[in-house]
Parts: C-alpha cells; sequence; structure tokens
C-alpha cells in the first residue's frame, strides 16, 4: 500500500471520532435535516479524507438513489456515504454531496453526538432539506 497523505483543514470541522481524521468544513454544510439509522446526519458539498466503496441503488425516504458508502482513510472506519446518482428530479441536488452521520465524527468544538433511545431505525435520508 502506498503513503497515506492526509488533508489538513484550518478553521471549523469535523473529524472521524475514532482517529481525529479531518474530514468537512463546518462552512462546507448543505443541511442539517438529514437522518441515519444513528439519528442525525449532515449533507456537506465537499469531504477529505475519505474513500469510497462500491455503489450501490438505496431506497431511502425520498426516493432511489445510487450510494457509495465513505471510510476515513485514517482508521477505515465508515462514516457516511456519497451521493452519485440521484433517480429523482427534486433529488437531483444532492448528487456528487456527500452525508457524514453525526454518531460517527466529532464536531468542531470536539463533542460526539450521542444516540438517542428514540431515533428512528430506518431508511437514510433527508426528512426536509
Amino acid at each position: 500500500m502506498g503513503r497515506l497523505f492526509v488533508v489538513n483543514l484550518e478553521g471549523k470541522f469535523y473529524s472521524c471520532k475514532h482517529c481525529k481524521t479531518p474530514l468537512a468544513l463546518s462552512e462546507d454544510i448543505v443541511s442539517k435535516s438529514f437522518h441515519c439509522r444513528h439519528g442525525k446526519a449532515y449533507l456537506f458539498s465537499k469531504v477529505v479524507n475519505v474513500s469510497a466503496g462500491e455503489k450501490e441503488d438505496r431506497l431511502m425516504m425520498t426516493g432511489l438513489h445510487t450510494v457509495a458508502d465513505i471510510f476515513c482513510v485514517g482508521c477505515g472506519s465508515i462514516v457516511g456515504w456519497k451521493y452519485e446518482h440521484a433517480h429523482e428530479k427534486l433529488q437531483k441536488y444532492k448528487e456528487g454531496k456527500s452525508v457524514l452521520e453525526r454518531f460517527k465524527v466529532c464536531g468542531p468544538d470536539g463533542s460526539n453526538y450521542w444516540v438517542s433511545h428514540g431515533t428512528h431505525v430506518g431508511g437514510s435520508d433527508a426528512d426536509d432539506v
């Protein structure tokens, strides 16, 4: 395996909760109204220091999407998913953007997000954008 180069971020950013590798700037948040099986998730216009898994079609709350799970390059933990293709016209704005699950990342202030016992366990997607 080759040498790992990690992109460092300046300013307020989200990082992997396991290894603290920087993943995305706060200013790149498109929406905070996404949900996943662990609770809240944020849609970002740009993420760094991730690798993408295999593309697959997933039926989410807002319709069928082609997505790829994204993994932290520092430790290999899954941190969210990337929208490769939206099959519905109204969902096209998601293409090329990534979702980070709040449960799997540290916030800009170093805080972790804890799962509540009332968290919905179902399809992942935005309720309202």
